[in-house]
């Protein structure tokens, strides 16, 4: 990742102190959507039909637009979430998405067809080095830029390894994740994050280090109203 992807325009000015954490700056760090699914051949496949699809393959697209359509509601939930919450450094993006083999990268990042093939072709394996030594390498640039006055939170599975171990190994204890998260599936997560954002009520943060990941389910959201939950959830 260029040094230039993860900063912000210079005179972008530092956002104030949210009032749920000590700490000044905060970003994010938003898992990828599953590119082996039924979504993503529409946009991967021989037969371009979609919009979206065609102009992967002229201009490329956003790779916040990508993730969305292809993972729906989660993906929309975390790039929801994080726009509203993110108090980043000044020259620093609020938020940024793991890849499987392009390291870390803005969710404003324009992505074409070949490098989301080169995505969709390597695995997101804690040991495998085709994931690891570009993320390694980003997240590395990334805590040299943000120093020690600023938290990163994963939005994303933090059950398994596969994040949680490379990104422990260079952020150690200012790694968070939200408390909320735990017993919960994806769509259930998507869900929580979108209304959080809407309702501007920020999730508990806790250490990833040493912390209890897996628990029991808890309940399901309670339903909202149609008509405030049909723009952001459908």
């Amino acid at each position: 990742m260029p040094d230039e992807a993860i900063q912000k325009p210079m005179n972008e000015e530092d956002q104030p102190l949210s009032p749920r954490s000590h700490c000044r700056h905060r970003i994010f760090l938003l898992s990828p959507a599953n590119l082996a699914g039924i979504r993503a051949g529409y946009v991967i496949g021989t037969a371009p039909k979609s919009d979206l699809a065609i102009r992967l393959r002229r201009e490329g697209v956003t790779l916040g637009e990508l993730f969305s359509f292809v993972r729906g509601l989660y993906f929309r939930g975390k790039l929801a979430y994080a726009a509203a919450f993110s108090t980043p450094p000044t020259e620093v993006s609020g938020s940024f998405v793991i890849t499987a083999s392009g390291g870390l990268l803005p969710p404003e990042a324009v992505v074409t067809l070949d490098q989301l093939r080169g995505f969709a072709g390597t695995d997101i394996c804690a040991d495998d080095p085709r994931y690891r030594a570009p993320l390694d390498r980003d997240c590395r640039v990334l805590s040299e830029r943000l120093m020690g006055s600023c938290e990163v939170v994963l939005l994303g599975s933090i059950a398994t390894p596969k994040y949680v171990k490379p990104l422990l190994q260079i952020f150690g204890d200012r790694l968070l994740f939200p408390a909320e998260f735990v017993g919960r599936g994806d769509m259930s997560r998507g869900g929580l994050m979108v209304r959080c954002a809407e309702a501007r009520n920020e999730l508990t943060y806790v250490p990833l280090l040493n912390a209890t990941r897996s628990g029991p389910r808890p309940a399901k959201l309670v339903p909202v109203q149609r008509s405030n939950a049909a723009a952001l959830e459908r």
